[in-house]
């Protein structure tokens, strides 16, 4: 048997979709776990809506959640001539034929079909007619002369055995009247020509495989094996469309999910390997197979993606977590001053707390990326007469501290809530909103120790608390 080899071939006509996503990690997956090759196709005919812009971020996109191709990307108008090459070979042998409808005829089989409540299916008028009869100034489409009889089965390796009458496929157009090729030509022959073992899609793409399986045929091209994957759909049940909120790789980007956080979570959506949650870069590429795909459709719930990055968040390696976390305020926020990287790094181990996302833990390290505290309004209402009390008090002792630990810090507080007659949160708080500007974050000592003394009392002497 040949080395397998998949592909991945997406439009150019908008942002990578999360369902395209999946659908290139389990090719990918695939083929790295039978060391074979994973190609990317671009299908650019649609030279409307193609953009070289959406090209770079399917491409991208990919990188991001570290699916590389082998080789160049395989630009499909490039092969067009290729295309039309083996749609003349059919009408040659006598598996295509050319049809001289007009917009009109079709238009009015459409509008029968419908008041019937059938599903629209050409009618075949011009498959048998002798090339003679052609009307004279028609440009026509070529249609290729799918079966009649019997029926075909896909042996599909996700579905089972699939099997539909051959009468139910009409002769679907593979050129255009205007010369150029149709989706299932150019999609059929270039798998053939990528010499494409293992075609793995969505199941939308089906009655397209019955179809391609017929060009395979006629063109006496071996079959590769097939699998069709169950779609995406939201957590209400419907099918996942671009429409919807975060479709796009770069929707979760942008709040701070992390790349292997996001591929772990796809990789589980719709396949399993015993009761496995958490798999490495390795471990995927080692477990995965085909027998473990669903045939059922998998909800996205955003819901378990933000329990995997918190996962992530709190199981991976912090210097990997502060590149990223840098990588991401870069991108989407403000640049961390280099003054404040110290700080920052030391401070990750109570930052990333019950942070899900990047977006979190960035929230959380305000108080310390910031230069002035940026003091919410409702909470700076909260420092009356008793709190301005409590910060002056605090900073009295907090001054006469050489060494900051929490061992130093808590004499100090448990004696401010006696003094006070307060507890806990009456001197929590009021620290907390001076030092970051709001009554939530962090724990009060983590705050103090990682500002250091110098910042805390220029904090605590701020002008706009008095």
């Amino acid at each position: 048997m040949s080395k397998v080899a998949t592909r991945f071939a997406p439009s150019p006509t908008g942002a990578l979709h999360i369902g395209g996503v999946r659908t290139a990690l389990f090719n990918w997956l695939f083929s790295k776990n039978q060391k074979g090759t994973f190609h990317l196709r671009i299908e650019d005919t649609d030279k409307e809506r193609s953009k070289d812009e959406h090209k770079k971020q399917i491409i991208n996109s990919l990188k991001w959640l570290g699916i590389e191709h082998d080789g160049d990307e395989y630009i499909q108008s490039s092969k067009i001539n290729d295309h039309i090459k083996v749609a003349d070979e059919l009408l040659k042998n006598g598996n295509a034929y050319k049809c001289y409808c007009s917009a009109e005829e079709i238009e009015e089989q459409k509008k029968r079909a419908r008041q019937k409540k059938l599903p629209y299916i050409y009618n075949r008028k011009w498959r048998d007619i002798p090339e003679t009869n052609a009307p004279k100034g028609i440009k026509p489409v070529i249609r290729f002369k799918s079966k009649i009889e019997g029926s075909t089965i896909l042996k599909d390796l996700v579905q089972g055995d699939v099997e539909i009458e051959n009468d139910t496929i009409e002769d679907f157009i593979i050129l255009r009247n205007d010369g150029s090729p149709t989706y299932n030509l150019s999609a059929t022959v270039d798998d053939h020509q990528m010499k494409m073992t293992h075609i793995i899609r969505g199941d939308d793409h089906k009655i397209n495989t019955f179809k391609q399986i017929q060009i395979y045929e006629a063109m006496n091209w071996d079959l590769p094996n097939f699998a069709h994957i169950p779609l995406i759909h939201t957590i209400e049940g419907k099918k996942l469309s671009k429409r919807d909120n975060a479709s796009t790789l770069d929707d979760y980007s942008k709040i701070g999910i992390m790349p292997d956080a996001l591929r772990n979570y796809l990789l589980r959506l719709g396949w399993s390997f015993e009761d496995k949650e958490i798999f490495t870069l390795d471990e995927s590429i080692k477990h995965f197979n085909i027998e473990g795909i669903g045939k059922s459709p998998s909800k996205l719930d955003m819901s378990r993606i933000l329990s995997m990055n918190e996962h992530y968040i709190k199981n991976i390696d912090e210097n990997d977590l502060f590149n990223q976390l840098t990588e991401y305020c870069k991108l989407y926020k403000s640049e961390i001053k280099s003054d404040k990287i110290d700080k920052i790094k030391k401070s990750l181990n109570f930052l990333k707390n019950k942070a899900k996302t990047l977006e979190d833990i960035f929230n959380n390290g305000q108080y310390i990326i910031l230069d002035e505290v940026n003091f919410n309004q409702d909470d700076i209402k909260l420092i009356d007469d008793k709190a301005k009390k409590v910060i002056s008090d605090f900073t009295t002792q907090f001054a006469t501290i050489d060494n900051l630990s929490k061992e130093t810090l808590e004499p100090i507080v448990n004696e401010l809530i006696k003094s006070n007659d307060t507890n806990f949160k009456g001197i929590g708080q009021p620290l907390r909103i001076a030092l970051t500007g709001s009554k939530f974050g962090p724990g009060i000592y983590d705050i103090i120790i990682s500002l250091g003394k110098e910042e805390v009392i220029k904090r605590l002497t701020n002008k706009k608390l008095s």
